[in-house]
Order: C-alpha cells, then sequence, then structure tokens
C-alpha cells in the first residue's frame, strides 16, 4: 500500500497551461472540450524521429547463426503457403517506425486503426495478424472558415503538412489541398481512451477549436467496448467580432491500409440515418478471400448545423471528380450539392483507382459564441478469417448483426451515446487521476498503456458458433475417443443428486464423477495419464459441476453457452512483430490490466489454457533453435500461444524452442487461476479448471530431477527468457515453482481437496529449503545454481513468484529480510547503475556493477520486467524504489526527451535505447502496480501467518491421484479456509 506523498526530484507535472494559453483553456472549458489536467501532450509541430532498433553483437550473431539458417528457411516456406511466419525477422516494413503514435481509434477485438498526433491514420489491422503501418493520407479533417461576407477565408487541412506521403503541389490529388497549418500553436492531449487535439488560433487566429476523440473502451462493458467506431467532437469558440462560417470536412479512402484501395471493386454509398445522422458507406472488397470490410464517416445534423456529402471523388486526373475539384468546392460553397445524399451506389472502381468520400458539417458561430460539431468513424468487419480458414463473427455481431449496414447503426449509437461513454470513463479514471499520492507521469501513462488493448491486433469473437462448425473444429487436430459414462451431480444449495449421461469427447466432460465404484457406476478418469491409480483412500461420493465456457451433451451434440458469462472469447497478440495469440508467459505479466477492467474476459482466456492443458496434438513440428522434432502439444503442459493461423485448434505457434519443456509455463497458469480465483471469488471457475491444475503441477514433477521437491532447468532456454540460458536451479522457475505450489495448495483447500493440499503442501516446504540453500548468497538470490560466468547474476526479475503470491493475498514465500534486500540489490545494481535510474532495470547485471552480457536479453531492459518489478517493491513496502524503477520507462519511452516510445512501447530496449519488438503485450504489466497500490483485491483472506512452516508433515504422504479425489467440496465462506490444513485463524 502506498502511503503519503512519492516525492522524486525530477519533473512532476506537466500542466495544460505550458501547452495552451490560459485564456484558451477557460473558453474551452464546457461540455468536455478542454484537456484533462494530467495527460500526455505534445506540440503538433514536434518533430517524430525515426525510430533506431537493437542489432545482436558478432558473438550473439555467431551463436544464434544455425537458428537464423533454420528459421529463414521456415519463413520462406511459410510464405510458399501465403502465410506469414509468427516470428520474421528477415522481413522489413516499408514504412519506418517512428516517434508518431497516439490514441487509437474503436473498441476492442473489431479490428483497430491508429492515429497519430498530428492527426494521420495509420497501422490499419482491420484483418488479423496484419497490420498496415503506413498513413494513409486522404484520411483527414479539414477547415473552412469565413468571414465579413467572404473577404476573410482560411482553409487548411487540420494536420501539419510535413508528412510522407504528399506528392507535388499542382496535381489533382491531395497535394492540391491546403496544407497550412504549421502546428506551432496546435497540441495534442492523450488520456485514452480519449485524445484532444487543441488548434489555438489555428488557422483562424480568432477561432478556437477542440476535437475530442472518444472510443468506446469502457471497463466491465462488455457491450460497447467491442464497438468498431470512434467519434470526434469539435468544439468551436469564436473569439472575433464577426460571425464565422465555419464548415469541417471529413475525408476517408476506401482503403484497409496499404495499397488495398488500388485492387478495385470498392463501392462508395450516401445514406440518411435517424436523427440527422447522415454520412456515406464505403464497401471494400478485401482480397484473398477475405471478408469484405463496410466503412461509415458520418456527422450529425442539428438545429445548427447542416451536414452534406460527396459519395465519390479520386486521386486522379482520370476521376469524375478529382480530390482538387472537392477542395475547390469546399472553399468555394463551404458545403456540397444536398442532392448527393439521395444518390445511388457508385460504380465499382477499377484496379488502380482510389474511391474516396467526404462529409461535410457547416455551422454559423455568433461572436463570442460556441458550437460543437460531431462526427463518427464506424468499420464494420462481421466476419473474421484466419489463414488457414476459419471464420468467426466478431463480438459486435452479437448486438448488430453481420449486415455491411451495421456500420449505419453503429455510427447512429455513437453520435446518440458519446456523452454516456464519457461519462463512464470519467467515472473509472477520476479516482486515479485525482489520487494526490501518484506521480502525474504515472497517473497517464497507466491509462495511456492501455492502447495494446485495442491496437494489439486484438480479435473478440461471439462464442455463439454454428454447431456444426465447432464440432468440425473440435475433431480437426486429433482422433476422438468417445465413451459413455454415468455420473451424478449434487447441486451446491441442496445437494439433490440427479442422474445424468454424459458423453466425453477427448476428455472433456461436462460432470465429473469422483468416489467409490462400489455403486456400479463408472468412474471417469479425466486427462492426465500419469496421475496415480490409488483405491485405498476412498471418500463419499462427490459430484462437481463442470462448467467450461463451452459445453457439451449428448443429447443434442451441440455446444451450449451460458448466457449469463458468456463474453464470447478474446485474443491479443504477444506483438504486432511476434504474431502468436496470447502468449500466456508474457500474458502473466499483461493480465493485471484484463483482470482489473474486464475480469470476465480474463476468466475467459484462462478457462481456454486449463482446456488446453488437457488436450494433445501429435502433429510433429521442428524446434528451430536445435533442428529437432517434437509433437504440437503435449498433454499436462501449457501451452505457449493459443496458435496463429488457427488459433485454439492449432496452438504452439511458437516453435524456436519445445516450450513443452519450459520451466515457467505450468507454475504461471497455476499462479494466474490462483489469483484469479482469489480476486473474483468465482467458484464455478475455480471448479473448472481444478483439474487442469492438477494436472499441471503434476506434469511439472518429471522435472525435479533429484527428488527435493525442487524444479530444475535443463540447460537451454526453457523460459520466457527464451535466449538466456538457465543451469539447474533457477530463481526465476525455481520461485514460481514454490508459488506454484503455494498457490495449488491454497486452492485445493478452498475446492475442499485436503490430499491435494498435503501434497503441495509437503512439496512446498522441502523445496523452500533447497531454494534458499541453493540460490540465496547472503544479499540476493543466484540466477542459477550452476557454474557458468553468469551464475551469480542479479536477474532483476528473480522475485516474479514472489510477486504473484503477494499479488494474491498469499503469504511470503521468503522472510521480509531477504525479499527487501534482493529487491534493494536489483534497485541499486540493476536500476540505477544504468544511466542513474532513467532507462528501467537491465534484466542481468554482475555483482561487480558490469551488465551481464551473457546473452542479448540478458543486457536488454524489458519495459513490462521493469513495471514487474516495481509493483513487486510496492509490494514489500518499497514505494520510493518502485516508482523511481518504473519512472525510468516513462523516461526513456515516453517522455519528450526519451526515445518516441509512446502508443508503441517495445517488448525491450537496449541501455542505449535501441528497440526490440515495438507494440508488444507485456507493458500491460503497468496494471500490477495499479493493483498493488489499491486495496487488498482478493475475496479469498489467506492465513495471517505462513503456517506452512509450523505444520509437520509426514515424510511419507500418500496422496490420492486428483481424478479421483477430485474437488471434494466448496468452502462454505469464501473469507475462511474453515477446517483446512492451513488452519486459518479468522
Amino acid at each position: 500500500m502506498v502511503s503519503g506523498h512519492i516525492f522524486h526530484c525530477r519533473r512532476n507535472s506537466w500542466p495544460p497551461e505550458e501547452y495552451i494559453h490560459r485564456t484558451t483553456l477557460q473558453l474551452l472549458d464546457f461540455d468536455s472540450a478542454a484537456p484533462p489536467e494530467q495527460a500526455w501532450r505534445r506540440k503538433l509541430d514536434s518533430h517524430a524521429s525515426i525510430l533506431r532498433e537493437f542489432s545482436i553483437t558478432f558473438t550473439e550473431a555467431l551463436k544464434m547463426i544455425r537458428l537464423g539458417i533454420r528459421l529463414w528457411s521456415y519463413v520462406r516456406e511459410e510464405a510458399s503457403h501465403g502465410r506469414k511466419a509468427p516470428i520474421d525477422p528477415f522481413t522489413r516494413e516499408n514504412c519506418k517506425p517512428s516517434a508518431s503514435h497516439g490514441v487509437p481509434l474503436g473498441g476492442m477485438g473489431s479490428g483497430s486503426i491508429s492515429r497519430g498526433f498530428r492527426g494521420e491514420f495509420r497501422h490499419f489491422q482491420l484483418l488479423p495478424g496484419a497490420c498496415e503501418a503506413s498513413p494513409i493520407m486522404p484520411n483527414q479533417f479539414s477547415i473552412f472558415i469565413s468571414r465579413d461576407g467572404g473577404n476573410k477565408k482560411y482553409a487548411s487541412v487540420l494536420a501539419p503538412g510535413q508528412h510522407e506521403g504528399l506528392g507535388k503541389s499542382g496535381d489533382q490529388g491531395i497535394s492540391s489541398w491546403g496544407w497550412n497549418l504549421d502546428g506551432q500553436h496546435s497540441t495534442y492531449h492523450a488520456l485514452f481512451p480519449r485524445a484532444w487535439t487543441i488548434y489555438d488560433g489555428e488557422p483562424d487566429p480568432e477561432l478556437k477549436i477542440s476535437c475530442r476523440q472518444i472510443s468506446p473502451f469502457v471497463p466491465h462493458n462488455y457491450r460497447e467496448s467491442s464497438l468498431p467506431v470512434a467519434v470526434f467532437v469539435y468544439t468551436l469558440v469564436n473569439t472575433g467580432r464577426e460571425r464565422a462560417k465555419v464548415s469541417l470536412l471529413f475525408t476517408w479512402a476506401n482503403s484497409i491500409g496499404g495499397v488495398s484501395h488500388m485492387s478495385g471493386d470498392h463501392v462508395n454509398e450516401p445514406f440518411k440515418g435517424e436523427d440527422g445522422v447522415s454520412g456515406v458507406l464505403l464497401h471494400h472488397k478485401t482480397t484473398k478471400d477475405n471478408p469484405p470490410v463496410t466503412f461509415a464517416i458520418a456527422a450529425s445534423e442539428t438545429q445548427k448545423v447542416s451536414v452534406s456529402v460527396l459519395p465519390c471523388f479520386g486521386l486522379t486526373e482520370g476521376s469524375c471528380i478529382t480530390a482538387k475539384d472537392m477542395w475547390d468546392k469546399m472553399a468555394q460553397d463551404g458545403h456540397f450539392d444536398q442532392a448527393n445524399s439521395t444518390k445511388g451506389p457508385s460504380v465499382p472502381s477499377s484496379p488502380g483507382e482510389t474511391h474516396c468520400a467526404a462529409v461535410s458539417a457547416s455551422t454559423w458561430v455568433e461572436p463570442h459564441g460556441k458550437c460543437t460539431v460531431a462526427f463518427a468513424l464506424a468499420w464494420s468487419c462481421p466476419k473474421v478469417k484466419f489463414m488457414k480458414g476459419k471464420s468467426y463473427n466478431r463480438r459486435y455481431t452479437k448486438y448488430y448483426g453481420t449486415s455491411e449496414r451495421a456500420a449505419v447503426d453503429l455510427v447512429h449509437d455513437a453520435l446518440t451515446n458519446y456523452k454516456l461513454w464519457e461519462e463512464e470513463i470519467e467515472r473509472w479514471q477520476t479516482p486515479i487521476l485525482k489520487d494526490d499520492r501518484l506521480p502525474e507521469w504515472y497517473k497517464f501513462t497507466l491509462f495511456n498503456e492501455l492502447y495494446f488493448l485495442v491496437s494489439g491486433g486484438t480479435v473478440w469473437i461471439d462464442s455463439s458458433l454454428p454447431a456444426v462448425d465447432s464440432w468440425e473444429i473440435q475433431n480437426e487436430a486429433m482422433p476422438v475417443e468417445v465413451k459413455e459414462v454415468t455420473v451424478r451431480k449434487i447441486k451446491e444449495n441442496d445437494r439433490e443428486d440427479m442422474e445424468n449421461k454424459q458423453t466425453v469427447v477427448n476428455g472433456h466432460i461436462d460432470t465429473i464423477y469422483v468416489g467409490s465404484q462400489g455403486d456400479g457406476r463408472k468412474s471417469s478418469k479425466v486427462h492426465n495419464e500419469s496421475a496415480s491409480d490409488n483405491s485405498d483412500e476412498k471418500d463419499e461420493s462427490t459430484f462437481v459441476q463442470r462448467r467450461f465456457e463451452s459445453r457439451f451433451t449428448s443429447s443434442s451434440g451441440k455446444w451450449l453457452e451460458n448466457d449469463t458469462d458468456d463474453v464470447g472469447r478474446f485474443l491479443y497478440l504477444e506483438g504486432v512483430e511476434y504474431i502468436m495469440w496470447c502468449t500466456y508467459d508474457v500474458h502473466f505479466y499483461a493480465s493485471f490490466a484484463l483482470l482489473e477492467l474486464f475480469p470476465k474476459i480474463e476468466l475467459s482466456v484462462q478457462r481456454e489454457f486449463a482446456k488446453a492443458v488437457l488436450f494433445e496434438d501429435k502433429r510433429k513440428v521442428k524446434f528451430l533453435a536445435e533442428g529437432n522434432w517434437g509433437i504440437r502439444k503435449v498433454k499436462g503442459a501449457v501451452p505457449h500461444d493459443l496458435g496463429t493461423h488457427d488459433p485454439w485448434h492449432e496452438m504452439n505457434a511458437y516453435n524456436i524452442h519445445d516450450t513443452s519443456r519450459w520451466k515457467d509455463l505450468n507454475p504461471k497458469f497455476v499462479l494466474q487461476v490462483y489469483r484469479d480465483f482469489a480476486a473474483t471469488g468465482d467458484l464455478s471457475f475455480a471448479a473448472d479448471v481444478w483439474p487442469s491444475v492438477c494436472a499441471a503441477m503434476e506434469y511439472m514433477e518429471q522435472f525435479d530431477r533429484d527428488d527435493d521437491c525442487l524444479i530444475e532447468n535443463d540447460g537451454f532456454p526453457d523460459q520466457t527468457y527464451d535466449t538466456w540460458t538457465v543451469h539447474g536451479i533457477s530463481a526465476y522457475c525455481g520461485g514460481l515453482w514454490l508459488a506454484s505450489l503455494q498457490a495449488a495448495a491454497a486452492m485445493a483447500v478452498q475446492l475442499g481437496d485436503r490430499a491435494f493440499a498435503e501434497k503441495c503442501k509437503g512439496k512446498f516446504l522441502k523445496a523452500k529449503a533447497v531454494f534458499e540453500e541453493k540460490l540465496w548468497n547472503g544479499s540476493y538470490f543466484n540466477y542459477d545454481s550452476g557454474s557458468s560466468s553468469n551464475s551469480k547474476s542479479i536477474q532483476s526479475d528473480q522475485l516474479a513468484g514472489q510477486w504473484y503470491t503477494a499479488s494474491s493475498g498469499l503469504p511470503d514465500l521468503f522472510d521480509e529480510v531477504k525479499i527487501r534486500s534482493a529487491l534493494q540489490k536489483v534497485f541499486d545494481f540493476n536500476v540505477m547503475k544504468i544511466r542513474g535510474g532513467r532507462t528501467g532495470a537491465v534484466n542481468g547485471m554482475y555483482p561487480n556493477g558490469k551488465i551481464d552480457e551473457t546473452c542479448m536479453q540478458s543486457r536488454e531492459i524489458w519495459t513490462g520486467v521493469t513495471y514487474a518489478v516495481a509493483a513487486n517493491m510496492i509490494l514489500a513496502g518499497m514505494e520510493e524504489q518502485g516508482f523511481t524503477t518504473a519512472e525510468g520507462i516513462f523516461l526513456a519511452g515516453w517522455s519528450e526527451e526519451g526515445n518516441g516510445y509512446a502508443f508503441q512501447t517495445p517488448e525491450a530496449w537496449s541501455i542505449d535505447g535501441h528497440f526490440r519488438s515495438l507494440i508488444y503485450m507485456r507493458p500491460l504489466a503497468i496494471w500490477s502496480m495499479q493493483w498493488a497500490m489499491a486495496a487488498p483485491k482478493t475475496t479469498l483472506e489467506a492465513p495471517v501467518i505462513n503456517i506452512m512452516d509450523r505444520i509437520q508433515v509426514p515424510p511419507h504422504i500418500t496422496v490420492s491421484s486428483h481424478n479421483e479425489t477430485g474437488v471434494k467440496k466448496i468452502a462454505h465462506k469464501a473469507k475462511c479456509f474453515g477446517n483446512s490444513v492451513f488452519h486459518c485463524a479468522c
């Protein structure tokens, strides 16, 4: 918990008065037109520098040369099938990355479009796994102002003219437009999911303009947050003595990014909707048999605002109406002909031809008067199709259907409801923004890092799929064994017995029967082939309803949905350069954001991985690091990811290493499940995933080579640091294993599985003693127990297990002195010895103060890990060190003096600021800091002291397999362990 103020010697405030005249702020201080007190700010004339990418050393290149050759061959093979490899370091985008990003548009999972701080629309991600980074320059807002009877006129695109993509002046395209804004008096203010652009006397010195960009990212609102739409609200304040006729123009190209506008067969169509909403639909026919996309640009007509449209214009001289014609018409009249709104669809575009559309909203602003004009943009792509052919309906279609004309309803509802969105957004953000304990940089960076939940290639589908599709999908990966079992279930409340026959498909069952077979019933053994068959211990029959997100019933053979908790299925990429869905070792860090803001989505992701644990996919895969072959998915192992081109059904797209031998994935699964269970108190979730938790824990026993109850690493990079070799016992994986033993024991107690709790407790006590004996050196935990040159390195992430333990309300893994000593060592060496703490925590540091350069990753600063280490410090009562550590990421990544990574935070950068993998998932770990600082989030109260250390456990415990003891009972009180092995003192 944070107490008092967090003091820093560095700059701690970026007031809007430093960017905007105070009088202008006062004039705009109504209807949310003025930017917030806390925001990320830039002037529009700021230079958008080209970002610098990392490079590997000669020694590192030699070590990875065989991997590079195999990877290059794999990339070429995938390309021959028309697919992009999940990791492709050889192909570079035509558009070099620059420090130009801003708040992205839209909700989650329906495709995204980013908007730079200077106004350009870029980074189109409307097809899964594809990102078109270059800006589409015809997509602009422009303004036309006329005063004094037309004797005084201004016309300009509302973006600085130094953008890339502009041709020569004098042509018929967008170069003929008025690029007259220099941006010197215009500023951008970002507080995700909103952004403000203030034009303080540009282009008209007597007109103050605020453009407020709003997207429906509303925590805990699973409807609005799925919508592919954004609103742009213009507030106009006339400080002059004359009436001003102001016309705002919104232009849009029929393009989904890149050169897609040149492919042909695209059609534009005007529409008039309800409540004065009118605009243009742009029907885009995609290539490669991808689903079509329909854009809608629209404005809202009111008593003061009139709307007109131009359904189609072109960018070349041969067009019927050129971009120059369109601009000249607006400059002269300030509007288009009203007859345009009744025209039918345009003639389809020819290959090489670009169709664009325009919507104009015109109004008169009286002297010293004010006026508001609202535009909306929607993109309707109801189906998402993955490269291997499977298609799904996006989440928003649950509410808007799959018609291409859903875009009309989307822009209408957006223009009608955006004020309600803002109310909810402000209600969510205000307590944090008003918390005087928190540094200002932290407040707006906390919200702005959420950009990734929109820009991270997110896919959110409606889980109501046709039954035949689901059945075929389910059975594609492996042969199906179907068997009949008779089970009985007991309701939690009245314990009424019910006979129920179920069909088991590949081990997926709707109810689990556990107990004696003396009554003649069949016992269903679930999933884990290595589980012990101990028939000596028999408990009275217990039945637990299995409530997976999707259910299978033998009577209908269809998947049924629980509508009350159905939030569909959710995917997000590891990063736009690492195209793998829901990469689990990274989600371990990022998941705090989903748990805090969209907990039902977080639980659904965990359910997906719980089901995956019990799957086996025997298709052969070549692992590129060593060149060996293995099977795609091993039963009992948590998958690295949910796939790339066939998510959910072809998992483990990552093929550098065999991740079934990784040591961190299974413990991370157990830790996340327990944290989510403790935070939500959702007993049905706990019951759903419990067999997978047990299977994941038992799978790890094979890595205890010497029967000391502690897992060992195998001399290769067998964890999330996948170029950093580990030997023997490691601080990172060993600590995660200790934490997972404690979490599994605590969860077993809550679910009544006392035998499994005793088993985990016994392992924990023995493993902890070995861990401390082998790794604790008096001030921190060594990197590993091997004898390599870096075995005594100070790893910044050495206490990852303790981080989750404390975040979940469980007792500390180690005594407080050791925890604080290790974190202080990390702070003194990994943080403060690198540029005075101004760049984050380097992953590895030798105890002599030199950076560990064993490999590329040991010498990198990982942004998400730095946030996690900061959270760990806060949990340990080291708030000052925690905020200073995290502030390094802000200074190096987000500040004006930094490296320009705002809204594209990379996985890592070198000590000189060169990035690796932009727009990455892990930096969402900043929300673990908020989790650490807020009031306790767990609904399950852990023991007040670590009773685990005090209970004498017999050296040999006979433990019945979880497949037979299962979930015995649900604790009667969510906040009490009851009569448990922990002997809760509450």
